[in-house]
C-alpha cells in the first residue's frame, strides 16, 4: 500500500466579486468547476478515467450548487465517466478538508488519483442559502449560537487587539496582494472562459490596491448590531467577563465576498508515474480539531499544533504559513499563539484582500501556499482555516 499523498497539481479560478455586477455573477458554479476540470486535463494531457473521485466542497450545496455538483460537474465537462463524485460540507473549512480526505484515501491505498477542492458562487446564491439549523431560536439559544462576526468582535476584546491592530494587518493584506497580482505570483491562477474561449476573468477583481489606512479607519463597525439585538447577550453568558465588546471588525478588515473555485489532483506515486505527472508536494500530515463553538473561530493554532504533531515537526521547521483571513483578528490571535512573524504568514495577502469564497477557499489558498514555496525555494508549508462551530483544519505540505 502506499504511504504517501502527493500534490500533482493545485490551480484555481481568480476570485470574482460575489455581488451582481461581479464578473463571475453571469457563471453559474458548475461552469466555475468545468473550467477547472478542463485545465486539470489539458495542462498533463490526463487521462480522466485513471481520477477515481472527485469531492467538492460547497457552503451552500442547494439550488445551482447542490444534487451532488461534483458529479454533474463531471457528466458536464468532457472527462471520463469513470470518475465518480461527492459533495461535501465543513463549513469554511470544506475546500481543504476534501484535499485531505482525497489525501487519505490516496494514502491508505483506496484510491490512487482523486480530484479535490471547492466551488462557491456567492453572488448567485448568497450566504445563508441553505438554511440553518440554528435558525431555530430554541436551537440558537440552546447551542450559545451568535454571529460569526461578533465572534471575531469577541476575539478582540478578549486578546486586547485594537481596530489599529486590525487596520494595520489588512492595509498589509491589501498591499501584499496588490503587489503578488502585480508580480504575478497567482501562478496557480486559471482564467474562467465562456463556451467559446472567451475570457471572462483573468485576475482575482476584489483587490483594493489604492487602500489606505485612513480609508480603512473610516469604516464603521459591522457586527455592533448583533450584540445589540440579542447576540451580546448570548455571548457573555459564555463570557460573563466581558462587559462591553470591542467592536473592531468592519468590511475592510474581514474578509470579503466572492465567487471561485479551486482544485487541486493528488495521487500516488505509482499513479504519477504510469501518467507522467510530476509531484509539485507531498502531504505531510492533516488535522481537524474542534473548539470553543460560541466564538468558533479559535480551531487554526490546535489544528497547526495537531498537524505539526503528527508530522513530528515544530513551527520552527515551518517556512510559510497561510491562513484563510477570515477576520484579521484571527489571524493575530493565531500569530501570538504560535510565534509566527509577519514575514512568514499570508505573504501574498489573503482573503481580506481577495475574498473568501467559503467551501472553494480551502482549496485555493493551498495552491497559493503551493505557488509560494516553489517561488521562493523553500521546504515546508502550513495551510489552515476556522469555520463555524468551532472548527480549525490544517495541512501540512512539503515540495518535493
Amino acid at each position: 500500500m502506499p504511504d504517501s499523498a502527493y500534490i500533482y497539481d493545485a490551480i484555481r479560478t481568480p476570485r470574482g466579486k460575489g455581488k451582481p455586477g461581479g464578473s463571475l455573477y453571469e457563471v453559474k458554479p458548475i461552469d466555475l468547476l468545468t473550467n477547472l476540470l478542463e485545465a486539470l486535463k489539458s495542462r498533463h494531457d490526463l487521462d480522466t478515467s485513471r481520477v477515481e473521485d472527485l469531492i467538492v466542497a460547497t457552503g451552500e450545496p442547494v439550488d445551482e450548487q447542490g444534487q451532488n455538483i461534483a458529479k454533474t460537474a463531471l457528466t458536464y465537462s468532457s472527462w471520463d465517466d469513470a470518475t465518480t463524485g461527492a459533495q461535501l460540507h465543513r463549513f469554511c473549512a470544506g475546500g481543504l478538508d476534501a484535499v485531505n480526505l482525497a489525501a487519505a484515501k490516496v494514502a491508505a491505498g483506496f484510491e490512487d488519483l482523486v480530484a479535490a477542492g471547492g466551488v462557491e458562487s456567492m453572488s448567485r446564491l448568497g450566504m445563508g442559502a441553505s438554511g440553518a439549523a440554528q435558525a431555530d431560536p430554541w436551537v440558537a439559544m440552546h447551542t450559545h449560537f451568535i454571529s460569526q462576526g461578533l465572534g471575531a468582535d469577541l476575539v478582540a476584546t478578549l486578546d486586547g487587539i485594537t481596530r489599529e491592530d486590525v487596520d494595520r494587518y489588512a492595509l498589509m493584506s491589501q498591499q501584499r496582494a496588490a503587489d503578488a497580482r502585480a508580480q504575478g505570483y497567482f501562478r496557480s491562477l486559471v482564467p474562467v472562459t465562456d463556451l467559446n474561449g472567451v475570457t471572462i476573468l483573468d485576475h482575482d477583481e476584489f483587490i483594493r490596491p489604492d487602500t489606505t489606512l485612513e480609508d480603512l479607519g473610516r469604516l464603521k463597525p459591522s457586527f455592533k448590531m448583533f450584540a445589540d439585538y440579542g447576540h451580546g447577550a448570548v455571548a457573555k453568558m459564555r463570557y460573563p467577563q466581558v462587559e462591553a465588546f470591542d467592536h473592531v471588525h468592519t468590511p475592510g478588515n474581514s474578509s470579503g465576498i466572492v465567487d471561485g473555485a479551486g482544485l487541486v489532483l493528488v495521487g500516488s506515486e505509482g499513479a504519477g508515474k504510469d501518467l507522467g505527472l510530476t509531484p509539485r508536494a507531498r502531504i505531510v500530515s492533516c488535522a481537524l480539531t474542534g473548539t470553543e463553538p460560541t466564538i468558533m473561530l479559535n480551531g487554526p493554532a490546535p489544528a497547526t499544533e495537531k498537524a505539526l504533531r503528527k508530522a513530528g515537526l515544530s513551527v520552527a521547521d515551518i517556512d510559510l504559513f497561510e491562513l484563510n483571513e477570515a477576520f484579521a483578528a484571527v489571524v493575530l490571535r493565531y500569530q501570538r499563539l504560535l510565534g509566527i512573524p509577519d514575514e512568514k504568514i499570508n505573504v501574498n495577502g489573503g482573503a481580506i484582500a481577495m475574498g473568501h469564497p467559503i467551501g472553494a477557499t480551502g482549496a485555493m489558498i493551498l495552491g497559493t501556499l503551493l505557488d509560494e514555496l516553489e517561488r521562493r525555494d523553500l521546504r515546508r508549508g502550513v495551510c489552515t482555516l476556522c469555520a463555524a462551530g468551532g472548527i480549525g483544519i490544517a495541512t501540512v505540505i512539503e515540495r518535493v
